[in-house]
């Protein structure tokens, strides 16, 4: 006697309740609702608001304040005050001539605190002769404190745009020579090694491998030495300035103007604020290659 086995029955699945399924655009299905990151989702509130509120409630408390004979003009000038006093500064012409001369002075002491700083980072970083000879002197300048050597800058090179020039240039030069020393020598050696593996030369190595992995760093360097930078200029433009926006906070403390050391305190914070937008734009153009967290 034979005995069939009929295979059993595979259970069925009923997925008609389930909307949406086995379409991956849902259009057979309008009940389905794609599922979206969290990071992605777009924000009620606009983000430009969001970064805005904090300086417009700090406004209002300021005026307010003022308004309220809490903070009197001898003291702070109102936000009104200050807003009448410069623009006629801008009106007469006296700040826009004072910004070109700041700017000219931080441009140059840039351009030779970069040259010099990204220089001996280099030297540094890519020879160990270099890092010898170049590393413990840097590392030895840097901890004097650059303001107090302002005396000896007007003994070497008069009272002149030559002083200011080099305070700007040393303030510069050692927080962009750490960055890229720290970025030259933080690549990962797994890199250099696939790279000796692919055939690269010692200057293909630096040129594909190392200079791209110390880039970052580079950048972070040129934002730092950047605040660093107009913090100089604060300070060397209050050695014998006849023109610049230190030299208006000279005249303005002489005559206890507080409406016009805060108009040239704006002004700075104001360039400052351009000088590390432009970078951060170079570093989402450059480093597009490197995915980051941008927060949630």
């Amino acid at each position: 006697m034979s005995i069939s086995h009929a295979p059993p029955n595979p259970p069925s699945t009923d997925i008609s309740g389930i909307s949406g399924a086995g379409h991956p655009d849902g259009d057979a299905f309008p009940g389905l609702q794609p599922v979206v990151p969290a990071s992605t989702r777009r924000a009620r509130v606009p983000r430009w608001l969001r970064r805005t509120t904090g300086p417009l409630l700090l406004l209002a408390l300021w005026q307010l304040l003022s308004a309220a004979g809490v903070l009197t003009p001898d003291v702070l000038a109102s936000p009104g005050r200050i807003a009448h006093v410069g623009w006629d500064l801008v009106s007469d012409g006296s700040l826009p001539s004072a910004m070109a001369t700041s700017l000219r002075r931080v441009a140059l002491g840039l351009l030779f605190g970069t040259v010099t700083g990204t220089g001996l980072a280099l030297l540094a970083g890519l020879f160990r002769i270099g890092e010898d000879l170049v590393d413990a002197p840097v590392q030895m300048l840097r901890t004097v404190p650059f303001v107090g050597l302002i005396p000896l800058f007007i003994i070497w090179f008069g009272i002149g745009e030559a002083p200011k020039t080099a305070i700007i240039t040393l303030g510069v030069t050692f927080p962009l020579y750490l960055n890229v020393y720290a970025g030259i020598r933080g690549v990962d050696t797994q890199l250099i090694e696939a790279g000796e593996s692919l055939g690269l030369t010692r200057w293909g190595l630096v040129r594909h491998v190392v200079l791209p992995g110390a880039l970052p760093g580079a950048l972070t360097g040129l934002r730092y030495s950047l605040g660093i930078a107009w913090l100089a200029l604060v300070f060397a433009e209050q050695v014998n300035a006849d023109a610049g926006i230190g030299f208006l906070m000279v005249q303005a403390r002489d005559f206890l103007r507080t409406d016009v050391i805060v108009v040239c305190l704006i002004v700075y914070a104001f360039l400052g604020l351009l000088a590390d937008f432009i970078v951060r734009s170079l570093e989402r153009l450059l480093l597009q290659w490197r995915p980051t967290f941008t927060g949630r």
